[in-house]
């Protein structure tokens, strides 16, 4: 059964106009925030709890920098759109992994992988 204050936060953003896949991972990273404080409302966290958050994500999951700013969108969302808190100033760590270049074969490597399939 969904959470009520989910079903909420779902509602309002549709009425804010956000959209599908926006709305999916604000969620999704509120509910790891919840989570991650032992499904504590938020309303009862803050900017302490926000800042531990995301230096846990870069510091312990080691996730890419954008996606620590996905999870900190989704935050600030939650608290200054749907709850009306301001956070002022985090004073985070931020991630350092940057995003992963996809391995390709140097021209020497094709070279030789056209000269292999050539001479079967």
């Amino acid at each position: 059964m969904p959470s009520p204050f989910i079903e909420q936060l779902r509602a309002d953003m549709r009425l804010r106009g956000y959209s599908l896949r926006t709305e999916k991972s604000y969620l999704g990273w509120i509910r790891q925030y919840i989570y991650f404080h032992k499904k504590q409302h938020p309303k009862k966290l803050g900017s302490n709890e926000v800042r531990e958050f995301l230096s846990w994500l870069a510091n312990e999951r080691h996730v890419a920098i954008n996606t620590q700013k996905t999870a900190l969108n989704a935050l600030v969302y939650l608290y200054h759109k749907a709850l009306g808190i301001t956070l002022g100033d985090l004073n985070f760590s931020l991630a350092t992994k940057q995003r992963q270049l996809p391995v390709v074969f140097s021209p020497n490597e094709v070279v030789n992988i056209t000269l292999v399939r050539l001479a079967r």
